[in-house]
């Protein structure tokens, strides 16, 4: 560290975000994770003016009066909307500040953001812009994949093979890792939104009944799973009958939602395969003994680990906190900037 970040050491914190399209989870450095919340903005459209942010916003999802929109400002793990971008992340940045009792504090941090490594230099140039306009005096971007692998606690600096798969809530990130490096990537815009879009179909096409995606989440969350359960459940799922236009209630099963969710998870099979076909034959043997670790929010759908393995024919395990290993390892390299030149990242470092 340099003279002037110690100094600016002294004054502010460092911050590391997962940055996600359903939810963004904050470390600051020192003090571990501090905050996961929706990646959700209430703006008033009318004046402009930003209402709420996080866990206050997505309330309002789906329950304002027409002036008022709740807006999830990133789309598939890509900024969507930059200014209500910035307002949520320079919102984040003053809770990561809020969190330290010294009586003077510039909230002026150095960033570490993780994002998917599917977007392209534009793309990562605006989480950049994003973060520099929210405050931070240096940002730097990080692929998802990586940061996930460093969080897992995969000996990436080995020279073998380690896989890595991601689901977040707009994409899936899969990679395999060797030396500090990715060999083998592959990133589908399909995850934990696109279960709950199943299952807003499967409502609308069996049961003519509309939902929206909080139910669908929440129904996912309940009974949701990717192989059967030794005790199957029920729930009831409400909304509107589209024949009558009326509020509506219909119990679905387990058996139910799983097969609705069938169409999601045989695209993220089908993504990891491809990531397994590009991947050096010296590497697989690392794998086949190892496993592919498992990361993000998607994977705490139940019985996902045993459904990949049993589609992959290899093993299959979920890394430990696995909502939370892009953030970790976004607070690993905080420990030690230099990590960054190390591995792979996403963009450009600005002061």
């Amino acid at each position: 560290m340099n003279v002037i970040d110690y100094l600016w050491s002294l004054f502010t914190n460092d911050i590391g975000i997962d940055l996600g399209t359903a939810n963004t989870m904050v470390t600051v450095k020192g003090k571990g994770i501090i905050l996961r919340e929706p990646s959700v903005v209430a703006l008033n459209k009318k004046t402009k003016q930003i209402l709420a942010v996080g866990n206050e916003a997505r309330r309002m999802v789906g329950r304002t009066p027409a002036n008022i929109v709740a807006i999830k400002p990133l789309s598939d793990g890509v900024i969507s909307d930059f200014d209500t971008t910035e307002a949520m992340i320079r919102y984040f940045i003053k809770k990561g500040h809020d969190q330290d009792g010294r009586l003077f504090k510039i909230p002026r941090p150095r960033v570490v953001i993780g994002i998917p490594s599917v977007v392209t230099e534009v793309e990562a140039r605006a989480v950049i812009d994003a973060a520099l306009s929210a405050g931070a005096r240096k940002a730097y971007v990080i692929e998802e994949s990586m940061a996930a692998a460093i969080g897992a606690g995969l000996p990436i600096d080995d020279a073998s093979g380690n896989m890595i798969v991601d689901i977040g809530g707009g994409t899936t990130d899969i990679a395999v890792i060797s030396l500090g490096g990715i060999v083998a990537d592959r990133t589908v815009r399909v995850a934990g939104a696109e279960m709950d879009e199943d299952i807003i179909e499967f409502a609308r096409h069996k049961y003519n009944l509309l939902i929206g995606e909080r139910t669908a989440e929440d129904i996912k969350i309940a009974v949701g799973s990717a192989v059967p359960l030794k005790k199957e459940r029920k729930i009831e799922m409400k909304g509107r009958d589209l024949i009558s236009g009326l509020p509506k209630g219909i119990e679905v099963t387990s058996v139910e939602v799983r097969e609705a969710l069938m169409k999601t998870l045989n695209q993220i099979v089908e993504a990891i395969k491809e990531a397994i076909e590009a991947t050096p034959p010296e590497l697989l043997s690392d794998i086949l003994e190892k496993g592919i670790t498992l990361a993000g929010g998607g994977v705490l759908l139940r019985g996902i680990e045993k459904y990949l393995a049993k589609k992959l024919k290899t093993p299959v395990h979920i890394a430990e906190d696995p909502i939370s290993c892009v953030v970790r390892g976004t607070g690993k390299l905080l420990e030690d900037i230099d990590l960054l030149s190390r591995y792979q990242v996403v963009g450009e470092d600005l002061i």
